[in-house]
């Protein structure tokens, strides 16, 4: 009797178990971009824009903030790293190919005011992108949630 009595409250205990986890995944995930806001705030991305993303002003992690910023607006970021030095201030967006719509519309994603144009056909890029050290990711104030995923969220670790 004993034995079965522990088997029940086992049993019901995996039952609450999955059934949490069940809830949980069928949650709205609050972390991600609301799609009515992307549609309105990120810019129209007409064909594949190329794009290197470069940490010039030696703030850790900036490159990899940018990164995911451009990408989740719909840009094809090839490289990001450091740049050959971290003397770089103010940040610029630099239009490889003379077409300066894509440049700009990067420059409105990061919040960079300094775009130009420096044509070079040996980099196969479309954009080059040269963070200084006060270059800060602008904050939509539409969106209420970070937009990482919080590292307690189970619906992140089902997702890698």
């Amino acid at each position: 009797m004993k034995l079965f009595i522990r088997l029940v409250v086992v049993g019901i205990s995996v039952f609450v178990a999955v059934v949490g986890v069940v809830i949980l995944l069928q949650l709205p995930d609050e972390s991600a971009p609301r799609a009515e806001a992307s549609a309105v705030d990120q810019p129209v991305v007409d064909g594949r824009v190329r794009v290197e993303v470069l940490n010039a002003g030696g703030v850790s992690g900036v490159a990899r903030k940018a990164t995911a910023a451009l990408r989740s607006a719909g840009f094809d970021v090839v490289w990001f790293g450091n740049a050959s030095s971290f003397s770089r201030v103010e940040s610029v967006v630099v239009d490889r190919v003379e077409n300066s719509n894509p440049a700009q519309s990067v420059a409105a994603v990061l919040g960079i005011r300094n775009v130009r144009s420096e044509p070079d056909s040996n980099l196969y890029l479309d954009i080059s992108v040269l963070l200084g050290s006060q270059w800060l990711l602008p904050v939509d104030s539409s969106q209420s949630k970070e937009i990482t995923t919080l590292w307690w969220d189970p619906r992140g670790w089902l997702r890698r």
